[in-house]
């Protein structure tokens, strides 16, 4: 997923205008993106799913130092990729596929927010 990370980082400065950083300041620069992604008739889901949660679970696995793990999704079949972080699964592909979908109402500040009460301060990284 981190391959997919870097290159939502170059799409998002070519095709977008934006800049990320794998910041959470970066995250207002990264919700642009994903509502100009919401606007577009025609979108491949799975790729843009992949490149843009990559990119949110890159952000959540270096703030909080956690792993990529292939998991189930509470109520699904299919494996999907997770980070791990202290115990707990986040699903950023479940997530920017609703906050593409579903549009504002699916916030990625609320969610990082949310994150952020639930996990606490960021790990330490010397």
């Amino acid at each position: 997923m981190a391959a997919y990370a870097a290159v939502a980082v170059d799409v998002a400065r070519e095709d977008f205008r934006q800049r990320l950083d794998y910041n959470a300041e970066s995250l207002v620069a990264f919700e642009a993106v994903l509502s100009e992604l919401a606007e577009k008739q025609e979108l491949d889901y799975d790729y843009e799913v992949k490149l843009w949660g990559g990119y949110l679970g890159e952000v959540l696995r270096r703030r909080y130092a956690g792993s990529w793990e292939m998991t189930q999704y509470p109520g699904g079949v299919a494996a999907v990729p997770a980070v791990e972080v202290r115990g707990s699964r986040l699903f950023p592909l479940m997530k920017v596929y609703r906050r593409i979908t579903m549009g504002d109402a699916e916030s990625i500040a609320a969610f990082f927010d949310m994150v952020t009460e639930r996990l606490g301060k960021p790990a330490q990284v010397n």
